[in-house]
């Protein structure tokens, strides 16, 4: 009888050592392809997104591939004409942005700020400081003994390269995933609901249908939020004289689709280029609109559009946009809110009724 107790706690050692390390072999699978499964999430997102525009065709009696091709057929006509119309202006208005920022410490910019120092730190000699520096820029002795963190900069900067060319090239493997998950998102919806026991079946689409329309009226929305900002942006900026007004319309656009804090970088960034550029009687209207716009789009526009896609309460909205980008980044604050309602829906239709019926 011992014997048999002592074979049975080996197994249950052995099978549970087993289980531990299976664990650990998936967690570290899971680890090196999480940057695959970011790009496939990022793909149904958007892919959800677009899924509103494809019904409201099907429902106008075109049917759904001749739906999901007038789609693509607008993605791409966008995606062409950024690349031919406006990105072409962007890259020569932000050639004309640095020159401008050149141009203007060349002018002087820098002699103010040495000034300054120089009535306020009258013990500190700039001047020998310049020589100083610049002696030591113009030295090759310098250059060849360099320090290590010298080295690590450099590093640094060739590994920011080297990211934003992953960065670009997971943004066109995502939109890839995007037109596939379009084309076939009844086939894999199909898939996934065959996996649910038949007597859950009924709920579990209809609760799940609600999730997916929230999803891609989200995305919408925050696609209509940042056009909006960029349109108005680009009005405003064009009244009041600003030459780069269509980078800081595309600068305010991309912003404005990340939630909470995207609208008020942007406002600020751009504020602070105009007030740099423009002086500070272009950047002060500049600055009052901006601060008009973010209450308008705070207390006005956002509401509306979270009401009427998520039915999110603005707290919850607030807090789930905060712990998702802590946790995931933009990626994590832009589904947050997506995910807060599918949980506010699970526990209305699922949990509450349980508890309710005990």
């Amino acid at each position: 009888m011992r014997g048999v107790k002592i074979r049975n706690g080996f197994l249950l050692g052995l099978v549970g050592g087993l289980g531990v390390l299976l664990a650990i072999v998936i967690g570290a699978s899971i680890q090196q392809i999480s940057t695959v499964l970011v790009w496939a999430f990022a793909g149904i997102f958007l892919a959800l997104g677009v899924e509103p525009l494809i019904q409201f065709l099907i429902k106008r009696r075109m049917p759904r591939w001749g739906a999901v091709l007038l789609v693509f057929l607008a993605i791409l006509g966008i995606a062409v004409g950024a690349v031919w119309l406006i990105i072409p202006t962007i890259v020569a208005q932000f050639a004309q942005l640095i020159e401008s920022i050149v141009s203007e410490i060349e002018g002087g910019a820098l002699e103010g700020f040495f000034d300054w120092l120089r009535e306020t730190f009258p013990q500190f000699d700039v001047d020998v400081a310049l020589e100083q520096l610049t002696s030591a820029l113009t030295d090759f002795n310098t250059w060849s003994s360099l320090p290590p963190w010298v080295a690590e900069v450099a590093g640094a900067i060739v590994n920011g390269v080297g990211q934003l060319v992953f960065t670009l090239g997971g943004v066109f493997i995502v939109v890839v995933l995007m037109l596939y998950f379009t084309g076939s998102l009844p086939s894999l919806k199909s898939g996934m609901y065959r996996l649910v026991p038949a007597s859950s079946r009924p709920k579990f689409i209809e609760i799940a249908e609600q999730i997916m329309q929230s999803v891609g009226r989200f995305v919408l929305g925050q696609w209509f939020l940042g056009l909006c900002n960029g349109v108005l942006s680009f009005v405003m900026l064009s009244i009041v004289g600003s030459e780069l007004a269509v980078v800081y319309a595309f600068v305010a656009l991309i912003a404005s689709t990340i939630p909470l804090i995207g609208t008020i970088s942007a406002s600020v960034v751009i504020s602070l280029l105009v007030l740099l550029l423009d002086g500070p009687e272009t950047a002060l209207p500049v600055a009052i609109y901006y601060l008009i716009y973010m209450q308008v789009e705070a207390y006005v526009i956002s509401p509306q559009i979270m009401n009427r896609a998520v039915k999110v309460p603005g707290v919850v909205v607030v807090l789930s946009a905060l712990i998702g980008g802590t946790l995931l980044g933009i990626l994590g604050a832009l589904v947050a809110i997506p995910v807060a309602a599918a949980i506010q829906l699970i526990l209305k239709e699922v949990v509450i009724p349980r508890q309710d019926a005990k």
